[in-house]
């Protein structure tokens, strides 16, 4: 498969933060570039002239004249290039494709064939970003496919021990991608994908730093510090899901006890639903076809004020709420981001509990209010923060793609 790729050149810190400034705009002039980003106006002229040239940043219009001759507007050009993104989830594989300002232009989904073993699942799912890339805009211009996986991975990024995936142990899901479909790949795990994802997309209202609270199959989490996404020493940082919220609590896969996965997850929310309703031997399964249906039925029930249902949300919700405590308490970031598909149709009830919790019991609540808000992505912020990963590999400042 032939791609253009040989826009990795803007690895140059300079040339980066004059297109991160163009695109998180809504049309910038020169002069402001050179006030926003500390360079010269020359530096900033010669990096505009180039990025002109290769047709990543467009000149749109003219700002309003306040007396001389009226600055000309730069604006990213989204259609230049594109790049693929698959998020990996036990229950189902999205992928698709976005532009350069992270706008999806073709979208696929489908079951992940788990139970088949790690190779013919990378089979498929490279027959499947072929189909997407030529289904694209552009196919000669899909700069590589970024791929979303639950954690944890290893510091490289080149072998992946998804859990909930049987077989899935050490695979070298990287290069096995790379060698069956051409593109380069940037792995890396869902919730700071996400996070990237949200924070690209999202333009000037994700400009401050944030936490990102991820909930799939599993619980993740993602941060922003500084203006740039922080993974920790072996790229797992957030890991909110295995906050312990009860050191009695029931026994966690990673080995520890209580954490909140085993209250909010969807399977864990479906199973004691199911309890509530005198369903004692229901035990909801990770990832799962069912799990999915039963956990989306309990979230529907919540919002039409099902007492059974609100009982069983609100208690994860307060769960929820003490895990962000326990973050904000160490990382102390301005607002907290719930995404991922076990938000969709709960994200609201969710983040009311988040809200009461941290303004009411966070170290710095008297200082300021943490914002709780919902993704500004969706559903689909695992797809398209693993397409960012190849977007902020390549144009992001201070940043080295793994």
């Amino acid at each position: 498969m032939r791609t253009s790729t040989n826009l990795l050149w803007l690895g140059d810190l300079n040339q980066s933060r004059v297109l991160d400034a163009v695109r998180r705009s809504d049309g910038v002039s020169r002069v402001e570039l050179a006030e926003q980003t500390g360079l010269t106006a020359q530096t900033v002229s010669n990096i505009v002239r180039r990025l002109l040239e290769n047709g990543l940043v467009l000149e749109d219009g003219r700002a309003v004249s306040r007396g001389g001759k009226p600055a000309t507007m730069l604006r990213l050009n989204a259609g230049a290039y594109y790049a693929v993104g698959m998020h990996i989830d036990p229950s189902s594989t999205t992928l698709v494709v976005t532009d350069l300002a992270g706008r999806v232009v073709a979208r696929a989904r489908r079951r992940t064939p788990s139970s088949q073993g790690p190779r013919r699942v990378i089979d498929a799912l490279s027959r499947s970003v072929r189909a997407i890339v030529e289904r694209s805009p552009a196919p000669d211009r899909v700069l590589g496919l970024g791929v979303a996986t639950p954690g944890p991975i290893d510091r490289s990024a080149s072998a992946v021990t998804p859990p909930h995936l049987p077989g899935w142990r050490s695979v070298p899901l990287r290069e096995d991608l790379a060698e069956r479909t051409g593109l380069p790949v940037v792995i890396d795990n869902d919730a700071t994908a996400a996070t990237i994802g949200e924070r690209w997309a999202g333009g000037g209202e994700r400009s401050e730093d944030m936490a990102f609270v991820y909930v799939g199959t599993g619980i993740g989490g993602g941060l922003v510090l500084d203006g740039h996404v922080y993974r920790g020493g072996s790229f797992n940082a957030a890991e909110i899901g295995h906050v312990t919220v009860d050191p009695r609590g029931p026994d966690c896969p990673c080995g520890n006890r209580g954490c909140l996965e085993t209250y909010a997850a969807p399977h864990a929310v479906a199973t004691e639903a199911a309890r509530h309703r005198g369903e004692e031997r229901v035990d909801f399964e990770r990832g799962q076809a069912r799990t999915v249906a039963a956990y989306r039925k309990v979230c529907r029930e919540a919002r039409a004020g099902d007492p059974v249902a609100a009982r069983v949300v609100g208690a994860a919700g307060r769960r929820l709420g003490d895990a962000a405590v326990t973050l904000l308490n160490l990382v102390d970031v301005p607002v907290v981001v719930l995404g991922g598909w076990g938000m969709s149709h709960i994200g609201s009830l969710y983040a009311e509990a988040l809200d009461q919790a941290v303004s009411e019991r966070t170290i710095a609540r008297g200082v300021r209010r943490v914002r709780v808000e919902p993704s500004l992505i969706g559903e689909d912020v695992g797809a398209i923060g693993a397409a960012t990963l190849v977007l902020h590999a390549a144009y992001s400042p201070k940043f080295t793609a793994v």
